[in-house]
């Protein structure tokens, strides 16, 4: 697992730019025109709330040391990670797979779908190696140092 930490960084690069384009699709979909419902404006949520965690996990281990905490930030990445699973297959039951044709309305729903798998499967990687890092910090004995990425 040692190895695998090196690319926690880049994982939360590229969690970033996901969240970063689910947001933009997700406002598309919440936006006044149309009558958005619920699950819509949960994915926005998930957007938002992605990018918040992920400042937190960026900068408060470099510039805020003292209140950076390894189990919290490791908790809210578990949080995330459920949060993109149940939205994508809720997202993804509310809207079935139409056939979109020239609809951006309908292509914009399916996109935000993908890139909702795509950030889960994301926060699924960085969640077992955060994981796997803490448990074997705790096995022996000492904390386990931030994997400070973004």
């Amino acid at each position: 697992m040692e190895s695998l930490n090196r690319y926690i960084p880049y994982a939360h690069m590229i969690a970033t730019v996901f969240g970063l384009i689910e947001l933009g699709l997700t406002c598309y979909l919440v936006s006044p025109w149309w009558r958005a419902p619920g699950i819509y404006a949960f994915m926005l949520f998930s957007s938002v709330w992605t990018l918040l965690i992920l400042i937190y996990i960026a900068l408060f281990p470099p510039y805020f040391p003292k209140t950076f905490q390894r189990t919290i930030a490791l908790a809210l990445e578990w949080i995330t990670m459920i949060f993109w699973f149940a939205g994508s297959i809720a997202l993804a039951v509310y809207f079935g797979s139409p056939s979109c044709g020239a609809d951006t309305f309908c292509g914009c729903v399916e996109a935000a779908t993908a890139f909702g798998f795509l950030l889960w499967v994301t926060f699924l990687f960085i969640v077992i190696v955060d994981t796997m890092a803490t448990l074997k910090g705790r096995a022996r004995g000492q904390r386990a140092k931030p994997v400070v990425g973004v």
